[in-house]
């Protein structure tokens, strides 16, 4: 099942929110009212305080169900990324990528980098040569 995600902006950074990760510790509540309040619709206004006070509670969160990107990173609502096939070898990423670990932690990445193709490696998802042995 995808999993259900809402994003919140300013226009400088994105709030990323995925309820079903949330346990309500409250501690985005609590923390930062002026940004969070479950009586609003909707609940998280991103107008509410600057930008580092809101990367700073984010942080705070204890479930994971609220993450963060900088919207200099991206450009627009684009990740513009090429992405590179070696030939017996891993995807090159060259550009700026949104990426999505497995527990939907959301954060971007610059490239260069390499994203293992053989599942060989030994530091997922990144290559590191494991597939030469």
């Amino acid at each position: 099942m995808d999993e259900l995600k809402k994003e919140f902006s300013n226009g400088e950074i994105t709030i990323v929110f995925q309820p079903r990760k949330c346990y309500h510790s409250e501690r985005c509540i609590k923390g930062l009212p002026e940004v969070f309040n479950v009586e609003n619709t909707p609940w998280i206004d991103v107008s509410g305080a600057a930008s580092d006070k809101i990367v700073s509670q984010v942080k705070k969160c204890p479930s994971g169900a609220l993450t963060y990107y900088l919207n200099s990173e991206v450009e627009g609502d684009k990740v513009c990324a090429t992405v590179e096939v070696l030939e017996d070898g891993p995807y090159l990423v060259k550009g700026c990528i949104k990426m999505e670990d497995l527990q939907g932690k959301v954060s971007i990445k610059k490239g260069p980098f390499a994203l293992c193709r053989c599942g060989k490696s030994g530091n997922k998802p990144y290559c590191d040569s494991s597939h030469r042995e």
